[in-house]
């Protein structure tokens, strides 16, 4: 009995723990914790120059401008991604869905949305997809978008061959690898990092679906996310409204289980939560630092689907910048960000070692601050460019010009990457 009270006291506090963690408000305290650190020269690996914020900035809004001249900014979403080369996915999926009630297409676009995301981490400097509908060839994050579209359109992820424009618990628990290779045109001349941990991550997906009716309603699919939060049964009433970090925290909620990375406490799943000694909290979440970069990028690509289905959507720049290559590696090369040791930019890291969890960490408020001095350069307040706004206008597209500049599109340091968390 003892046992098993033990094991009920320590899940009980690894669950207050993964609660603590799982907010936006914590991921910007425990992060600037360590900004506070590095800025009085505390930092085992970088310092902070200050003064280059402001080149920074003005890096971002030249790239923004060029971009968007007329500064009319979507969201940082996958969405982005699924235009790339100039062809209108949206479109091409809304004439395939035919004439279908609003509720329906928003929770196609979301089976879409939410696949995709999750396939889309860092491809690695050697693959590529050639898209079959236009002979076009992408690279990283647009490849990845591109052939999970074609694959959703295919089917893929449907278990009913009537209503392959879906993604359920079935379809995906019984996705293979060797599948997954195909839809990625994965061969040894075209590598793709971290194949096997994206199969696994749809294959976790489908198992947390089919265990959660409450939250993926009876059909299993993520869709149900839609449901939950619109109640759209009998249509999507034009008073509809979401709190973006409601849905937030019911994805990580949700969704918690599905992630192999294996970080926890008291046998409760943290997801993309590390550990960092200098940084303090209550009780067992002490030490740990919180990111949800993919969960974040999730919500934030949600919210076109959302709000094409006529939901409005409240407090957005609740949510962080992502804390990932392309917005760090900006830091890197602006000179915000140096590291105490050059040599680190040659080893090869894992996502849980303190220098990785230290540049994410600092990458998270120095954007928050970068983002002012961005508006400020632009001539526009928050209410016209929020952080989604300004992370596509942006400091992504910034990042990956400057890592294009410097080492042919690598990221400052190299990170292992199981296709999860990068």
């Amino acid at each position: 009995m003892s046992v098993e009270n033990d094991f009920i006291r320590e899940r009980s506090r690894g669950e207050v723990a993964a609660g603590l963690l799982r907010s936006t408000v914590a991921v910007r305290e425990r992060c600037g914790q360590l900004l506070d650190r590095a800025r009085v020269g505390q930092s085992a690996w970088f310092t902070v120059d200050e003064s280059k914020l402001r080149a920074a900035a003005a890096e971002v809004a030249a790239i923004t401008r060029r971009r968007y001249p007329r500064l009319h900014i979507p969201f940082h979403s996958r969405w982005r991604h699924f235009e790339a080369g100039g062809v209108d996915r949206r479109k091409q999926l809304n004439e395939r869905l035919g004439n279908v009630a609003p509720q329906a297409r928003a929770h196609a676009m979301i089976d879409l949305t939410v696949v995709s995301v999750l396939l889309d981490a860092g491809a690695g400097a050697d693959w590529k997809y050639v898209d079959p509908a236009t002979g076009q060839t992408y690279t990283r994050s647009e490849g990845l978008a591109v052939a999970t579209f074609h694959a959703f359109m295919a089917g893929m992820f449907s278990s009913d061959r009537l209503r392959p424009l879906q993604a359920d618990a079935q379809g995906l628990r019984s996705l293979g690898t060797d599948q997954l290779a195909q839809v990625f045109q994965v061969s040894e001349s075209n590598p793709l990092v971290g194949l096997e941990g994206r199969a696994i991550l749809l294959r976790r997906l489908g198992e947390a679906m089919a265990e959660q009716p409450e939250v993926f309603t009876e059909d299993a699919r993520p869709c149900g996310l839609f449901f939950l939060m619109v109640a759209d049964e009998g249509g999507i009433a034009h008073t509809a409204d979401v709190e973006v970090h409601d849905l937030l925290s019911q994805i990580l909620t949700s969704m918690s289980g599905i992630w192999p990375m294996g970080t926890s406490i008291g046998g409760v799943p943290l997801g993309d939560v590390w550990r960092h000694a200098a940084v303090r909290g209550d009780g067992p979440s002490d030490g740990w630092v919180p990111f949800h970069k993919l969960s974040q990028w999730l919500t934030y690509s949600l919210l076109e689907p959302f709000h094409w289905a006529g939901v409005k959507l409240r407090g957005i720049d609740k949510l962080t910048a992502l804390p990932e290559y392309r917005n760090g590696g900006l830091l890197i090369d602006s000179g915000v960000l140096t590291l105490r040791e050059p040599d680190a930019a040659h080893q090869v890291w894992h996502p849980g070692d303190e220098i990785i969890v230290e540049w994410r960490a600092l990458t998270v408020p120095l954007l928050d601050e970068l983002a002012g001095a961005v508006r400020h350069e632009l001539s526009v307040d928050e209410d016209r460019l929020p952080l989604a706004c300004v992370l596509e206008g942006g400091t992504w597209a910034a990042g990956r010009e400057l890592a294009q500049r410097a080492r042919g599109g690598l990221p400052p340091l190299q990170v292992h990457s199981d296709g999860t968390v990068f």
